[in-house]
């Protein structure tokens, strides 16, 4: 197989940007680098085109390696015949190699195992030929009885024989994927309760659906059902069909054994084909799946770390709790932890004239102009304590965010939390977490698991291994595209930058706090264990905000620095007095990319970083919708328009925070007036949307929202 020119096909790219992302991939090059420095190589490709490109070909080589293996072990066997040969070279997927390996790979001890030890192979082969002038299948059946063998009478002698041609019949590959496709095309799906009880499950106590039609979202509800020994679970094949075309194709007219091999015919199908190629399609069927989740989770997990950051201000960190009361966490403009408290504002103790004391002498004494509420237990009765105190305070004195706490507390106990936040009690690390989420999101939840950060759907279903490497791999593209300080980031946020190790991040750090900040990217290469390769893949993603270079805050990549310098001279332009590139200047790329034998997507990016220095991608984002008041789920009635916060999107779906404690549903079919087939092309997690209430059911607590008919 030419993997280059398959994988060109496969992905609808030109052969030469599969080239050159192949070869800057084998030769140890990082994802972020190779989408941002080497466009010229790749044609373009963006982060996820590369990693699309490197997962598939990782399955390519998988499946020339397997090739190779298997005609290694039929050549052993000395089972490899040309037609064979022919076969494996032109298998496309794992699936079909192995349907063409089956019927010669070692088995366990089947019927027909056992049968071709009592010798009855040669018959089995003389029934399936189904020969015009063959004798009748009781004669050729005389010839191999044996009593000791336990073959006494003719009847069990093709019984035993029946069962080799069952086997043949149900591992040739020609009757698996014959059986597959009509089972896939025309089968059905059926669930049926295994006990009536209430559960999230109840829609599929009676269930049907075509196969072909499942949506992915609904084969994983199934799957746990059925884990959770809710729901009975089977595909309903088209039998008929399939063994009308299994009939056309191994029984043949006018033989005397023709009958015989029928029989075996039926028990191969019932017996071996349809258990197997239901498995096949259930397997097939989460696979999908697993896909879908996975692309979900991780469309949601770029959204939420990639929302604007809350730069520069005082926040209050709000972490809500009852009976041992709300922690509070004072943290100024860069993070750094000013004081904390606790106060009881929620019931048992709801001292509400105390708490609302300390919240406002802590407003006054820190410039506190933002609170960051999470939205954990007792966040509703915490929300409506805050609005009242910013009554209080007066028009334009304070304002809050509702934050996503998911996955504060898996901080709070962690080992990274105890380095950062020495010596503080756990119950208050999750408030400072809190402020900081508001603050700078991506910085501070690439502290997190991001499984724990509730913005999946079934990611407890998928393939864990497969779920954290795309996940780590969203991550490291947030992190790339943000850019990270220097002299300021944690290095939990540092390990992902492009080519970054654990132990080399923890190496920055250690560097830092002994010989102060870095004044120059050059200076990475003094770290022991960053070398030259290193320094390329992590320099232009590092930023040096107050450096001896001025091109250390930007994107422009050090090894580019020499066009970057040509580009400001000949505008005549100079960082350092403020002054930046003009946005048409882009008009003259072109000419100059040509005359200075430079790439025009390295020039443009250069003159992007230019005209912005150090520049933030997020903060051309809308922000965080801040609140000063807060309504009642009894407030609410049908017709109203509100504004909220999209806080996970699924494939059934949106979740939109309305201010009312308890995410609501946008169903797929009200996000737009147009057909929608997946929501992630209409709302993205953190986006601020317009919506109608169309039901409040107050028993339920549930809310139905449109946004369709709220523009």
């Amino acid at each position: 197989m030419d993997i280059n020119k398959t994988l060109a096909a496969k992905l609808d790219l030109q052969p030469r940007q599969v080239a050159g992302a192949v070869k800057l991939l084998d030769d140890g090059n990082t994802v972020p680098f190779i989408a941002r420095y080497r466009k010229e190589a790749t044609g373009g490709l963006s982060d996820a085109d590369l990693r699309k490109l490197a997962e598939r070909l990782h399955y390519l080589r998988n499946l020339e390696s397997r090739k190779e293996e298997i005609t290694h072990l039929l050549k052993e066997q000395g089972k490899l015949t040309p037609a064979l040969q022919e076969q494996i070279a032109n298998a496309g997927t794992l699936q079909t190699l192995e349907d063409i390996y089956r019927p010669f790979r070692p088995k366990r001890r089947t019927r027909a195992t056992v049968a071709r030890e009592k010798g009855l192979e040669p018959l089995a082969q003389l029934l399936l030929a189904q020969e015009r002038d063959s004798p009748a299948p009781e004669a050729l059946a005389a010839s191999y009885l044996d009593p000791e063998k336990e073959l006494t009478t003719i009847d069990t002698a093709l019984a035993v024989a029946r069962d080799i041609i069952a086997e043949i019949i149900a591992d040739d590959p020609r009757s698996r994927q014959l059986a597959r496709q009509k089972t896939w095309t025309r089968g059905v799906m059926v669930t049926q309760a295994r006990r009536t009880e209430k559960s999230p499950y109840e829609m599929y106590y009676d269930y049907k659906e075509p196969v072909s039609r499942l949506a992915p979202h609904r084969v994983l509800a199934i799957n746990r059902g059925e884990r959770e020994e809710y729901l009975r679970v089977k595909i309903e094949a088209p039998v008929e069909e399939i063994m009308t075309a299994l009939k056309s194709l191994w029984l043949r007219p006018d033989s005397p054994t023709t009958p015989v091999v029928a029989e075996a015919l039926e028990d191969a199908y019932q017996r071996l084909l349809a258990p197997a190629v239901e498995r096949d399609l259930r397997q097939e069927l989460t696979e999908r799946g697993e896909e879908q989740a996975l692309k979900v989770f991780a469309a949601n997990l770029e959204k939420l770390l990639l929302q604007p950051p809350v730069p520069g201000r005082v926040v209050l960190g709000f972490d809500p709790a009852y009976r041992t009361g709300c922690k509070l966490a004072v943290v100024d403009g860069t993070g750094k932890v000013l004081t904390t408290t606790v106060i009881y504002p929620t019931p048992p103790q709801e001292d509400y004239e105390r708490a609302s004391r300390v919240i406002k002498e802590l407003v006054q004494e820190y410039g506190i102009s933002v609170v960051a509420l999470g939205n954990g237990t007792a966040s509703r009765e915490s929300e409506l304590f805050l609005a009242r105190v910013i009554k209080e305070l007066g028009e334009n004195k304070l304002v809050y965010v509702v934050v996503n706490e998911a996955g504060a507390s898996v901080y709070s106990a962690s080992r990274l939390a105890e380095e950062e936040l020495p010596g503080m009690d756990v119950s208050f690390r999750g408030a400072v977490s809190i402020a900081r989420r508001l603050q700078d999101p991506l910085a501070e939840l690439v502290k997190i698991d991001p499984k724990s950060l509730g913005v999946g759907q079934y990611q407890h279903d998928v393939n864990q291994g497969k779920l954290e490497r795309v996940l780590a791999g969203v991550v490291e593209n947030c992190v790339n595209c943000v850019g990270v300080d220097l002299n300021s980031a944690s290095p939990a946020l540092l390990q992902y930058v492009s080519g970054i190790s654990a132990r080399t991040a923890a190496a920055i750090s250690r560097r830092r706090e002994e010989e102060g900040p870095f004044t120059d990217r050059k200076e990475l290469l003094a770290i022991p264990g960053l070398g030259p390769k290193t320094f390329q893949q992590c320099a232009g993603f590092l930023r040096i905000r107050r450096g001896k270079n001025i091109l250390d805050n930007t994107g422009v990549h050090p090894e580019s620095y020499p066009i970057a310098h040509r580009l400001l001279e000949h505008f005549q332009i100079d960082l350092s007095r403020g002054e930046t590139l003009p946005p048409d200047i882009k008009k003259a790329a072109p000419s100059l990319a040509k005359a200075w034998q430079v790439g025009l997507p390295t020039l443009m990016d250069i003159m992007t970083e230019l005209a912005k220095p150090g520049r933030d991608p997020r903060e051309e984002l809308p922000p965080p919708l801040f609140r000063s008041d807060v309504l009642k789920l009894e407030d609410l009635r049908a017709g109203m328009i509100l504004t909220g916060t999209v806080r996970n999107v699924t494939d059934f779906g949106a979740f939109v925070d309305i201010g009312v404690h308890q995410d609501s549903l946008v169903h797929i079919s009200q996000l737009s007036s147009r057909f929608v087939q997946d929501p992630l092309t209409v709302v993205s997690v953190g986006d601020t949307v317009r919506v109608k209430i169309l039901e409040v059911d107050l028993e339920r607590r549930r809310i139905s929202l449109s946004m369709k008919e709220a523009n």
